[in-house]
């Protein structure tokens, strides 16, 4: 009977020593804090959002907001002051064409972005070549019927200038040839969702965007007889793909260079970065 109470007051302490000791919730267990502010490219906006999201649970006292108007927006709104990351479909501490470089602003891969031509379920076309999209977006050929497909007028979506997306798909599936500026089959739209509805609901249309906004509504293209998958990307078949990038004015510091950490990072790299069609920057060699 004795040692019968003995495990019972053994029980009685052990219950009472761990209700007492204080099991931290991720709040308490993470003092980082700060503000974060993330402007610029808009194909590389749900990375972000995903990325944000995560890093908040980790880090509830960090504040992260996220604006997208177009890559060029973001090595500016950098310099300003107004951001803290500016996401750029290119390295914007380098001259690319059609822009200068952002002295003094550090980059950081965060992602490959495959690039796709896409059009409009309407579109029987499902494979073009190079010299066919430089006729189509030069504004040369005008009917999917000269492409394989219907009789029927092509129109055209291109983004606006200042778009990351537009200056990887102009050089890499366009080898740098001009876009047609203006037409009755030609428009512009300023973002990667705006293109993802114009493509949906324009019969005949064409456009280009990056994986993560095709949807079951439109059909991604080959280009060349090579469909925009991660594999070809990593084979070196597809070549319509840039690196994706958080700029900093100088190294960052803080909560700003514990975000960039995280969505450099293999967890987030192999997880939600590939669940949304980007391609982890270790993949390329």
């Amino acid at each position: 009977m004795k040692w019968f109470k003995s495990i019972a007051m053994l029980a009685l302490l052990a219950v009472f020593t761990l209700s007492s000791v204080h099991i931290p919730t991720a709040e308490a267990a993470s003092k980082l804090s700060g503000k974060i502010v993330i402007n610029g490219s808009s194909a590389l906006l749900p990375l972000t959002l995903q990325a944000a999201n995560e890093f908040k649970k980790l880090h509830p006292k960090v504040k992260i907001s996220a604006s997208a108007a177009g890559s060029v927006t973001g090595p500016q709104a950098v310099r300003k002051g107004i951001a803290n990351i500016g996401a750029v479909d290119w390295d914007a501490s380098k001259d690319v064409p059609g822009f200068k470089k952002f002295e003094g602003q550090v980059p950081h891969k965060v992602a490959v972005i495959p690039f796709a031509a896409v059009v409009n379920k309407s579109v029987s076309v499902t494979t073009l070549t190079n010299k066919q999209l430089q006729g189509i977006f030069s504004g040369k050929i005008t009917n999917w019927k000269d492409v394989g497909g219907k009789d029927a007028k092509i129109i055209v979506v291109n983004r606006t200038f200042g778009s990351g997306t537009r200056v990887n798909f102009q050089q890499k599936a366009l080898l740098g040839t001009a876009f047609m500026t203006k037409g009755d089959n030609y428009k512009e739209v300023k973002t990667s969702g705006d293109m993802k509805t114009a493509i949906e609901t324009t019969p005949n249309a064409i456009g280009y965007m990056d994986l993560a906004y095709v949807t079951t509504k439109m059909t991604a293209l080959k280009i060349n007889g090579v469909a925009a998958t991660e594999a070809n990307v990593v084979n070196g078949k597809y070549k319509v793909w840039g690196y994706g990038y958080y700029m900093t004015k100088g190294q960052p510091t803080g909560a700003t260079k514990e975000f960039i950490a995280y969505v450099q990072s293999a967890k987030f790299q192999n997880g939600s970065l590939k669940k949304l069609k980007f391609i982890p920057i270790s993949a390329m060699k």
